[in-house]
């Protein structure tokens, strides 16, 4: 008995010689329709490649319409296609850098849409969530940031601020016998970004006092100000200066329960969607990633652009082999340049460590049908949509550019993350195939299922299935338009999946550069 086609895979491009089963087969089964007729070799699992054609040994392998490796070995119609028979190799890339930008169309003033948030005033974004942060300028002060943040937990609390979404510790690994340039530079544009992140209403700067990131430096070189008062600098404190753990956790408490009834009053209003930063992140992905939930993102990210948002993306590792399909949509030369710049930069970075860029799938990512980091890449940047990249930022700079951005991050999540709210996103869409349980505070974060079985098994953790594309009950661009409908929920106020479990304390993790000295 023939199998129909279409209801048990997929096929992306008319060019791919691969194609993605959306359920398991078993070595036997005979596919037919859409121009095929298959019998499948070996057992292959959902998620993962089935060949369409004969392949020799050292030709190209397509999906998406791309290169995403080379036969390492002969490859017949019906094999499974993974990492037994499908390595890496070196191909051109036609980076045509600005050839493709074309500016989406804008939304009609009528049609604009607009979320409840907090208003920071005159030149700020909106926040979405409204914390105050405790922020460690070095580990040595972790343990005190989170006890007088602890202090304000609890139900009396919540009574007497309602409109304050908690009291949160900003902790890290880093601050000390770290390099006094690019190093303590990064530590400080994440810190400094996170005092200023429009979803703080105000925050305590709290270290040990002999580390290498001096408060004090950090006040000026990003001059930071007291919230409350514009004019000072922002309440800090050190325990060497302070007499020890104990005194500076009173001090803490008091500075901050004399600065929270400032805070009652705050509420929500009406807030245009251009205020959105939106971070988008996958993790955990698998062979529907760009399939299902990356498009769909996709979708919803150019939706928040024709409204004059921000969309930011990063993983620079997550984009190799992938990156000419963002050059050639770069607002100028200047923006594509950059990028391939992060690209050589992260190949000699990586070659430091006798490493390659293109180590980068996971245990879970080949698990899930992924073989290479080619592969890998082009189904990430469908994350991007359709519209033109206007900037490329490093590692928690300030983004100011409104449209879709880039920022140099690391393929691992909490890091990449962390950069992206530092950088001043608002909100959170992070897709994944294998079942990601991030969180992201201060930033709420939706997280969507790649696949019907995941959603269905993890329900308490994932926001929302994009596996109804694969299923045929929905198109990518139904999916995104709810996405983006849920995102304006979020933002005014819903609370994801995470949130509801708590999640999101421990996931601020600033990119450690460079040797501990």
């Amino acid at each position: 008995m023939n199998l129909e086609f279409s209801k048990y895979a997929v096929r992306l491009h008319p060019d791919d010689h691969v194609a993605v089963l959306k359920k398991t087969l078993k070595a036997g089964a005979k596919l037919s329709g859409e121009g095929v007729e298959i019998k499948v070799r070996v057992t292959i699992p959902a998620g993962h490649k089935l060949a369409l054609m004969s392949l020799a040994k050292g030709e190209s392998v397509a999906k998406y319409g791309q290169i995403i490796g080379f036969a390492i070995q002969d490859i017949e119609v019906g094999d499974h296609v993974h990492s037994h028979n499908l390595g890496m190799g070196d191909f051109g890339r036609d980076y045509r850098i600005g050839e493709l930008h074309s500016p989406l169309d804008s939304i009609n003033d009528t049609d604009h849409r607009t979320f409840m948030g907090y208003n920071r005033g005159p030149g700020r974004k909106s926040g979405t969530r409204n914390y105050i942060a405790i922020i460690s300028s070095v580990n040595c002060s972790a343990s005190v940031s989170k006890y007088i943040a602890e202090h304000f937990k609890g139900d009396d609390f919540k009574r007497s601020f309602p409109h304050i979404d908690g009291v949160m510790a900003l902790t890290h690994k880093s601050g000390c016998s770290l390099l006094p340039d690019e190093p303590l530079e990064v530590l400080q544009r994440v810190l400094a970004g996170m005092a200023v992140h429009p979803n703080i209403a105000g925050y305590i700067l709290v270290g040990l006092g002999c580390e290498v990131n001096q408060i004090p430096h950090l006040i000026r070189k990003h001059g930071l100000t007291n919230p409350d008062d514009p004019d000072s600098a922002p309440i800090h404190m050190n325990i060497q200066t302070l007499g020890g753990i104990r005194k500076t956790v009173e001090a803490g408490v008091k500075s901050l329960t004399g600065f929270l009834p400032k805070l009652a009053g705050l509420k929500r209003t009406p807030c245009s969607v251009s205020d959105l930063m939106l971070a988008m992140n996958c993790g955990g992905s698998d062979g529907n990633s760009g399939i299902t939930a990356n498009p769909a993102l996709g979708v919803a990210s150019d939706a928040l652009v024709r409204h004059g948002a921000t969309s930011v993306f990063g993983e620079t590792s997550e984009i190799y082999g992938a990156e000419h399909l963002l050059t050639q949509r770069a607002a100028s030369r200047e923006v594509g340049e950059k990028l391939l710049d992060l690209i050589r930069w992260w190949e000699s970075y990586t070659a430091k460590f006798g490493a390659t860029i293109d180590n980068n799938p996971s245990y879970g990512n080949k698990e899930g049908g992924l073989t290479t980091i080619y592969e890998k890449s082009l189904g990430a940047v469908a994350k991007a949509g359709q519209a033109p990249l206007e900037a490329v930022y490093k590692y928690g700079e300030k983004i100011s550019s409104s449209g879709l951005c880039f920022m140099d991050t690391p393929g691992n999540d909490p890091v990449s993350m962390t950069g992206l709210v530092s950088g001043g996103c608002n909100l959170g869409v992070f897709t994944t195939g294998r079942g990601s349980v991030f969180g992201c505070k201060p930033a709420p974060c939706i997280k969507v299922a790649t696949n019907t079985p995941l959603y269905e098994w993890m329900e308490d953790d994932m926001d929302l299935n994009a596996g109804t594309i694969l299923d045929g009950a929905e198109t990518v661009e139904q999916v995104g338009m709810r996405l983006f409908e849920k995102m304006i929920s979020v933002a005014s106020g819903e609370k994801t999946k995470s949130e509801q479990c708590g999640m999101g304390d421990e996931e601020f993790a600033p990119w450690m550069l460079g040797p501990t000295l």
